[in-house]
């Protein structure tokens, strides 16, 4: 079985997605790339994250076309491939629908530096313009909307994030997803300060070698 290790990573964020409150049922999607080998293993479309196991994960190429697996890869999958096509660092995409994110989303809001934490994404989470799920204008939109950002919010639908690997990328999501719901609940009880550009500068810095 092909990328067996990183279809594993699929199945249990797919869980931790569930858990974490970030989408439910089937919602969103994950996959992982092996730069290495030029294949990608991506969530299978339409199974209940419950009930997703290794052999339901997809393995394709760089062009989409499945080499292992009998399901059908995520409907989402040409946008995935645009992200990882556009920039050569990502190795790992994940697609949620989580409540704060999409609301922002759904309001065709920017989420703005209200707390430092934003720089998980850069100095704020753009947006992406509405297109329909799983056509190629909405793979369009998110590489001209992301930039060198780590997430994106996509009108009316969702958040992508991505990172070097899929634990960082999950985390861009959940951290994401928190700012998101601070700046809501900020918005409904007044106007939040914005941390300053240039503080968000120094976090962003920071970032870059925070950790172990």
């Amino acid at each position: 079985m092909l990328m067996l290790q990183q279809r594993q990573q699929i199945v249990d964020y797919g869980l931790k997605m569930i858990r974490s409150g970030l989408t439910t049922g089937s919602g969103g999607n994950l996959s992982i790339l092996s730069a290495e080998d030029n294949l990608i293993a991506i969530s299978p479309s339409g199974i209940d994250y419950h009930d997703v196991t290794v052999a339901d994960v997809v393995v394709v190429d760089l062009s989409g076309k499945t080499v292992d697996g009998e399901r059908k890869p995520s409907s989402e999958l040409g946008f995935h491939l645009a992200l990882y096509a556009a920039r050569a660092e990502i190795g790992a995409v994940v697609h949620t629908h989580s409540v704060y994110a999409t609301t922002l989303a759904c309001l065709h809001w920017e989420l703005p530096a209200v707390h430092y934490l934003v720089a998980f994404s850069g100095d704020k989470v753009p947006l992406a313009p509405y297109a329909t799920f799983g056509t190629p204008e909405l793979a369009d939109n998110i590489i001209k909307s992301i930039g060198s950002y780590n997430a994106v919010l996509l009108a009316n639908h969702g958040l992508v994030a991505v990172a070097t690997d899929m634990k960082n990328c999950f985390n861009v999501a959940e951290e994401i997803e928190l700012v998101s719901r601070i700046y809501y609940q900020t918005k409904t009880v007044g106007q939040p300060v914005l941390v300053e550009d240039v503080e968000m500068q120094r976090v962003v810095d920071k970032f870059s070698h925070y950790g172990q």
